[in-house]
């Protein structure tokens, strides 16, 4: 596909049918505040001879988009030329608003946001786009093919959801176009706010999609929603199993023998690229790698779709510094030769051939990159042991490759592009391969994925591409996953436990909370002090693996995740220690406290309680309604007791 002309001037917005281009600030009171609690608006891009991808439309169209963001939206809602997408392809992309806000929230969005999980709370400063293109060969066009994009822009991370909805949407409005898109978008506008723990009925186009919003208090699985309203639907629903989780199994099942390692990736933070053949695997394959830390919230930033026009090109590409905190899904295989100093190179999906490729992406074999055969076959030349030490001394600067393909002879890679699929890194595992996990996903024979280390030559070949064998035919995709999804999920909370424990220990007894005085303070984290109690409370209780756990926190509380984790739960527990605060002077005398208190000190007590109100009220405290009732007698009582001028004062008519 070729998307080159026009590129230089770069993508422009065009008018489009309902209304100009997207510009000013949708006013308070807008009609269109349902629609804005699942989407920010809906874009049609198109290709355009001369001005190359073009904005077409905007809608509504008074959401204001700022050149930057129209310009990243036109880009990333086309596959680029070396995808070669003919046909219909949904894939995602996510990129950083520029501008600060831009629109009030609406009525609850941040009582959504505190009952939802810390994983799925909107984005504050980043749209994520669900993306349907569509391809077709139309002689009636001058290129010879209809090249068109519908977007929606949200905030919600519920790829599952909008996906679906555009898979109904979009086919009817690559046929009607506008007519059909103001009519499903005055339908959105009508469904209930995404309040999380709610099963909700969200009918558009003739069909009624049923979801169930997560929430915090929900079981990790909570399996499929039940019916919701007493009245039976017609038509009956389409009920949607999740609204934002992936098929895992799918997604990794080209690297499935290092998942495990990939989640310590992802747990520590670090940069990977993922190389891909086509939009979606790249889209999928990063929502899936950032989705395999829940519950635990993914803090580093991640590109599911990204290419050289974005604007953050040259922020990510700098060699002056260290690869940044994010993964990185292209389709481009120039970022090979961009990007080959970051530490961690994933290559999913078949590579094409050289003479497929630009002259300028033929690489040279880096000089410090090791060729580890993780299969046997012509290439392999180093025992099993010898591989595994090779592997292992990755971390001291040369490169071991973990792959589910047979190794190239190590001067191929010279004459070729591209590496051949599989996980390219330094890295070395902290903790061994969970043997159980491959016994239940596939049918491994016995003595097969025995080794610890992540280069088992015997369980690479048994996951290969072309081995039919090691698939369980008999067990549904979704089964698969649930196993796969689980495993992830004890591994994180194995992991977190321990944490969470420490963190409730630095938390002041609820004996030493007394109205009258400041509440103590919560203590600080003691890394040292943390890494003591592993050995009576560590997760060695919970998780049967083996491994060096100590190394892994290290290595944790280096990185964002570590960052972003505590700044919440120390939030949290400022929250709740202000919560029993207020608990306990609503649970003393006020009469008795007031009588030898100056008026100042009362007028104090008066506009503390008052910011609390308003906070408690604003659902930032964790406070029941009956200790809120009571706070609001007591503010009553002290203002009674006050002079009439300073009655006068707080009380204003």
């Amino acid at each position: 596909m070729d998307l080159g002309a026009g590129a230089g001037a770069g993508p422009k917005p065009a008018r489009g049918r309902l209304g100009a281009p997207s510009s000013g600030m949708r006013a308070p009171g807008t009609p269109w505040a349902r629609f804005s609690a699942w989407l920010e608006c809906v874009c049609v891009v198109t290709f355009d001879l001369e001005l190359g991808q073009a904005l077409e439309l905007v809608y509504p169209s008074d959401f204001q988009l700022t050149d930057k963001e129209k310009s990243s939206i036109c880009y990333l809602s086309f596959p680029d030329s070396h995808s070669g997408c003919l046909g219909d392809t949904q894939f995602s992309f996510r990129i950083r608003q520029c501008g600060g806000q831009r629109r009030p929230g609406h009525a609850g969005e941040k009582h959504g946001d505190s009952g939802a999980p810390a994983s799925l709370q909107r984005e504050p400063a980043h749209y994520f786009g669900y993306v349907y293109f569509r391809q077709v060969k139309d002689s009636s066009v001058k290129r010879g093919y209809f090249q068109k994009s519908l977007v929606l822009l949200s905030r919600l991370p519920f790829v599952r959801l909008f996906q679906a909805l555009l898979g109904l949407v979009a086919p009817e409005f690559f046929d009607k176009l506008a007519p059909c898109l103001e009519a499903v978008c005055n339908e959105i506008d009508q469904w209930p706010a995404p309040a999380p723990g709610r099963t909700l009925s969200l009918p558009v186009m003739g069909v009624v999609l049923q979801v169930h919003i997560p929430s915090r208090a929900d079981t990790p699985e909570p399996g499929p929603p039940e019916p919701s309203g007493h009245e039976t639907l017609l038509p009956a629903p389409v009920v949607l199993p999740s609204v934002h989780e992936l098929d895992l199994f799918r997604c990794f099942r080209p690297v499935l023998a290092h998942v495990q390692l990939l989640w310590e990736l992802m747990l520590l933070g670090e940069p990977l690229l993922v190389l891909a053949p086509s939009p979606a695997v790249s889209s999928e394959m990063v929502l899936a790698l950032t989705s395999c830390l829940q519950p635990l919230k993914f803090c580093c930033d991640y590109r599911p779709y990204f290419t050289i026009h974005d604007s953050e090109f040259k922020e990510f590409t700098t060699r002056t510094q260290a690869p940044p905190n994010v993964v990185l899904g292209v389709t481009n295989p120039f970022f090979i030769k961009t990007l080959q100093h970051w530490p961690h190179i994933l290559r999913v999906g078949e590579p094409k051939t050289s003479g497929d490729l630009p002259k300028q992406v033929k690489l040279k074999k880096p000089s410090r990159l090791k060729t580890l055969d993780t299969k046997p076959g012509p290439c392999s030349s180093s025992p099993p042991g010898t591989q595994r030490q090779a592997l292992g001394a990755g971390r001291g600067g040369q490169w071991g490759w973990h792959s589910q393909r047979g190794c190239p002879h190590p001067q191929s890679r010279a004459r070729g592009p591209l590496p051949s699929p599989g996980l390219y890194t330094a890295y070395t595992a902290h903790l061994h391969r969970d043997k159980a996990l491959f016994r239940r996903l596939l049918k491994v024979p016995l003595g097969v994925g025995c080794s610890p280390w992540e280069g088992d030559p015997g369980l690479a070949l048994w996951l290969s591409p072309g081995n039919s064998q090691g698939l369980q035919k008999k067990r549904p995709s979704d089964v698969q996953t649930a196993v796969l999804r689980r495993h992830l999920l004890e591994l994180t909370q194995s992991f977190i436990i321990p944490l969470e424990h420490y963190m409730a220990s630095l938390m002041p007894l609820q004996k030493g909370i007394v109205p009258w005085k400041t509440p103590p303070q919560i203590r600080p984290f003691r890394q040292d002090d943390f890494l003591q109690s592993l050995e009576r409370s560590g997760p060695q209780l919970t998780c049967v693996l083996k491994g060096d756990w100590l190394g892994l926190y290290r290595r944790f509380f280096k990185s964002p995740h570590f960052d972003g984790w505590y700044r919440q739960r120390r939030r949290e527990m400022a929250q709740k220690l202000e919560a029993l605060h207020l608990e306990a002077i609503c649970e003393a005398n006020i009469e008795l406290w007031m009588k030898d208190k100056s008026e100042v000190e009362v007028v104090d007590l008066i506009l503390k309680l008052r910011e609390r109100l308003v906070r408690a009220q604003g659902h930032q405290l964790p406070v029941k309604e009956a200790t809120l009732k009571r706070a609001r007698l007591y503010i009553d009582t002290a203002i009674g007791s006050l002079p009439k001028d300073l009655q006068a004062v707080l009380c204003p008519p």
